[in-house]
């Protein structure tokens, strides 16, 4: 049972991951509101593919809640009805969440993907929950956070509804991401508390400082980029998505502090790694963060200087989010290493 666990609670970290790709994939391609209702897609279990089935027509059948698009609006059916010979409006009624209404099947499709992955990955952390209570009597504290779990997936999903009925707001979209890596350490947590291998790394109180140190600065740097990402979406509305050499022309102030702060973010994880080496502390993963930052500068530096290539974007907030559960892993193995053999 608790081998099962632990491969299960590995699986739905990486069905998180797959959500958080798909969500990068959306923000690059501007699929936000491919799908301008929640939870269903134009009122679909399966969306549409062409406009054509967004538009009323005669003799056709409609269910409850199904939408079509009419005058530049949303129109949502009352009620399961036959349309006769001529558009009778009192079948309908204007969807007042928002009054974006325009379809495109890229978008609408590249949305659902991502909309599909959610579920998996909240039917994941379901099945988690359910398995944990083999933990009841071991280790109640995993329980609780594989319940917990749920939940936050529970809110994770309202949050997307709030999204798309903001219409994209920038500081939603942000709280969007921030609940998807508290929902990662959740996971990780559990992931290493129901690792039951001899643990072979060493403790030293002075790379466990530098760690959180490091594991602080990284979380900074993606609130920083955050913004500089929202500075880039305004830019898009404005300057629109063909015209990407524009988009960093003036950019804001968070921008260079992103950047310069960069810099301090690689040195002080050098400096980690030289330690961690130098010691023999056995933590190996640091291996995985210098690799992750390698590419990160790299995709930072390539959407600055060669005006955002094919998926740097996705790439760049993806390899963000790894560096993030990386190195809070690292952190759990620091912390929980062998003290009887402290470094000296």
């Amino acid at each position: 049972m608790f081998k099962k666990y632990h491969s299960i609670a590995k699986i739905t970290l990486v069905l998180v991951y797959l959500v958080i790709i798909a969500g990068a994939v959306v923000r690059m391609t501007g699929s936000g509101m491919g799908c301008p209702d929640w939870p269903k897609c134009f009122g679909h279990l399966i969306p549409p593919t062409e406009e054509s089935q967004l538009q009323w027509k005669p003799g056709q059948s409609y269910h409850k809640g199904q939408v079509i698009i009419l005058n530049e609006s949303l129109q949502v059916a009352k009620e399961d009805f036959t349309s006769g010979n001529e558009l009778k409006l009192n079948h309908w009624e204007p969807y007042t969440k928002h009054d974006y209404a325009e379809f495109n099947p890229w978008h609408t499709w590249i949305e659902f993907v991502n909309r599909l992955f959610g579920a998996l990955a909240g039917l994941g952390t379901l099945v988690l929950a359910f398995v944990s209570f083999g933990y009841w009597k071991k280790k109640k504290s995993i329980t609780l956070l594989s319940w917990i779990v749920v939940f936050g997936m529970g809110f994770q999903a309202w949050l997307g509804a709030t999204v798309v009925y903001s219409v994209l707001e920038p500081v939603k979209i942000t709280l969007h991401m921030v609940m998807a890596l508290l929902i990662v350490a959740i996971l990780l947590y559990l992931i290493f508390r129901s690792n039951e291998h001899k643990r072979t790394y060493i403790y030293d109180s002075k790379t466990m400082v530098i760690l959180s140190t490091v594991f602080g600065l990284t979380l900074i740097q993606i609130i920083l980029g955050t913004q500089v990402r929202q500075f880039v979406d305004e830019q898009i509305d404005l300057v629109g998505e063909t015209a990407k050499n524009l988009w960093l022309n003036k950019p804001i102030l968070a921008f260079y502090i992103h950047r310069t702060f960069s810099i301090i973010v690689v040195l002080v994880n050098l400096y980690l790694a030289y330690r961690i080496y130098n010691l023999n502390l056995g933590l190996t993963k640091i291996n995985w963060i210098l690799s992750i930052l390698l590419v990160e500068v790299i995709s930072g530096m390539a959407m600055f200087y060669w005006n955002f290539p094919f998926m740097s974007q996705t790439l760049h907030l993806v390899l963000a989010s790894l560096l993030f559960g990386v190195q809070f892993y690292l952190l759990l193995e620091s912390y929980n290493a062998d003290r009887s053999q402290k470094s000296s």
